[in-house]
């Protein structure tokens, strides 16, 4: 185990010692509990040195993001993805191994590559709500279709 260690400007106080935010008004101050008022932050990072990928035992089945839907359980293909053992060979993820059950292209690019999400007209309702509150959403596999083609 290596660390690094050095004293630092404290990013509380920016040295000061004295911590103003929105409720210190009127030439009020408090003390940084960041630096304990020193204005110097003593900085240490504790590492390990990186020599090759590890590997997990306890993984079946690899997603490329999570878009904060609890996926477990049965192992199946329904929450899209790629086996571990090909994800460890190259960790590209294939065509159509998104979480298309799931989510639409808009929701699920919006994480994984927000170059490549659509920004249709048809997206969202007018109010700017979750992507499941989209009109299209309970008819996403047509949304995916075009995705697709679009794509190419």
């Amino acid at each position: 185990m290596y660390h690094l260690e050095f004293k630092e400007v404290c990013k509380s106080c920016k040295g000061t010692g004295i911590y103003v935010g929105m409720a210190e008004q009127d030439g009020f101050g408090v003390q940084c509990s960041g630096c304990g008022g020193s204005g110097c932050y003593n900085y240490v990072h504790k590492y390990e040195v990186f020599e090759k990928r590890k590997i997990r035992t306890d993984i079946k089945k690899v997603i490329e993001v999570n878009v904060g839907i609890v996926v477990g359980g049965e192992y199946t293909d329904k929450f899209g993805g790629m086996p571990y053992n090909e994800w460890l060979e190259n960790n590209k993820f294939p065509p159509k191994s998104e979480m298309r059950n799931y989510t639409c292209p808009a929701w699920w690019y919006q994480s994984a590559d927000y170059k490549k999400k659509p920004n249709w007209n048809e997206c969202m309702d007018s109010l700017g709500n979750t992507f499941s509150a989209c009109p299209h959403f309970k008819s996403k596999n047509k949304c995916w279709a075009k995705f697709d083609k679009e794509t190419k």
